[in-house]
């Protein structure tokens, strides 16, 4: 590995400013620094939406009507796809207005089996890049180019375990590569982690909802449960994966035989521990014990396994139940379909300002012509004062999928 001291990274940096902690809006620090405390975590690529119909219903998806893009939602929503295989491609650019050439590309395709198609298997990949970023030594004579990229591939089992409930078991590996073997403040290493989501998805029978037909449908994932990255040599630093709880529920009301519309809210929660309050000096520095660790104020330890850190997100926020309920962001969709044709989408989603203040309007419409579909979604920030790097954010989704079932379970609904 090359050492340098000096280096050119603007998309670098932006990725490392991981959970998308840098949109504070209108917030002073001096002001409320006592509760501004964002969560952070490595490889955060991984809570992107990856498709333009999650992205246009405000980032829900835990119980949104089962679609090619149940592996980064709600994997168990494989087991109720009504075709025996399909595939899609996406393709989203990212913080545009922040940097040019970010972007995320993902592929997904499935394929059921089982006398009456009950079971599933699903694999992703899922392709983060991050632009090309310059090299320079202290003198600023240029050393190198490298173009970061991180990268994960999934695959998962989903099963129904009745008519109308599911359960799938996810598997994850993860690469992340930053820096292409340059050394940049003692880290240059990739990054490697494995991880496993569990699943479980609900989808009722046509129920009677007044004077309409209504089905109802439920959704839980928990996902990224694995292995903390490192990219140190020395592997001394490591840091959690961004684990999430994901609990949705939703509502599909049939106007009649060729319209429908549906209504989604997903609450979504980092599983991983709330950073403490340390004890400073008078001018400000970390006081330490003797052995060298950070006294800590107010808080937890956030130093702990992965397991530990599940169980400890809920209760370690160190300003309190406020603080802990800040910690759950909110997203609800509205999506419009005529005969499952034409869709036309709607969504919302709120992050607390103390916890990184992501608030923006989606928008979105959808095309399906027998096994080919198209997906449109763009973002429109909610944010006032401040210039928000996700605005105009664009995604694009192509899917494909082939030989509908011949019989189609009352209970099940495509999109």
């Amino acid at each position: 590995m090359k050492p340098i001291h000096k280096y050119s990274f603007t998309a670098l940096a932006t990725v490392l400013m991981s959970n998308f902690a840098f949109s504070q809006g209108n917030t002073s620090l001096n002001d409320q620094k006592a509760e501004l405390n964002t969560i952070t975590t490595a490889v955060p690529f991984l809570s992107i939406t990856p498709d333009a119909r999650g992205g246009a219903l405000g980032d829900c998806g835990a119980a949104t009507s089962p679609d090619l893009h149940f592996m980064h939602f709600n994997p168990a929503k494989l087991a109720f796809l009504d075709k025996p295989y399909g595939f899609a491609l996406d393709y989203t650019p990212w913080l545009r207005a922040l940097v040019p050439d970010i972007n995320l590309a993902y592929v997904t395709a499935y394929t059921k089996f089982g006398k009456k198609q009950d079971q599933g298997i699903g694999a992703s990949l899922r392709y983060f890049n991050m632009g090309d970023i310059t090299f320079t030594d202290n003198t600023g004579n240029n050393i190198g180019q490298y173009r970061p990229y991180e990268m994960a591939v999934d695959v998962n089992y989903a099963r129904k375990l009745s008519k109308e409930f599911s359960g799938s078991i996810a598997l994850r590996y993860i690469y992340s590569n930053l820096t292409g073997g340059y050394s940049v403040g003692g880290t240059g290493s990739a990054g490697t982690a494995v991880a496993a989501d569990i699943a479980f998805f609900y989808q009722s029978h046509k129920v009677k909802l007044g004077s309409k037909q209504a089905i109802i449908t439920a959704g839980l994932n928990i996902s990224n449960i694995g292995s903390k990255v490192s990219y140190s040599t020395s592997k001394t630093q490591r840091d959690f994966l961004p684990q999430n709880m994901k609990l949705g529920a939703g509502l599909k009301i049939l106007l009649d035989d060729h319209n429908s519309v549906a209504f989604y809210l997903d609450i979504n929660k980092l599983l991983v521990p709330t950073p403490p309050v340390y004890k400073v000096d008078r001018q400000g520095q970390i006081m330490t014990n003797a052995d060298g660790t950070k006294i800590i104020e107010k808080g937890k330890d956030p130093n702990v396994g992965t397991i530990g850190g599940i169980f400890q997100s809920f209760g370690d926020a160190p300003f309190g139940i406020k603080e802990e309920l800040a910690e759950y962001n909110l997203c609800g969709g509205l999506e419009y379909s005529y005969n499952s044709l034409f869709m036309v989408r709607a969504g919302y989603f709120n992050e607390s300002k103390w916890k990184g203040y992501r608030k923006y309007i989606t928008l979105g419409i959808g095309f399906k012509y027998s096994v080919f579909g198209l997906d449109f979604a763009y973002l429109i920030p909610a944010t006032q004062g401040v210039r928000n790097p996700l605005e105009n954010t664009l995604r694009f989704t192509l899917s494909f999928d082939f030989n509908k079932a011949k019989a189609k379970p009352e209970n099940e609904d495509s999109n």
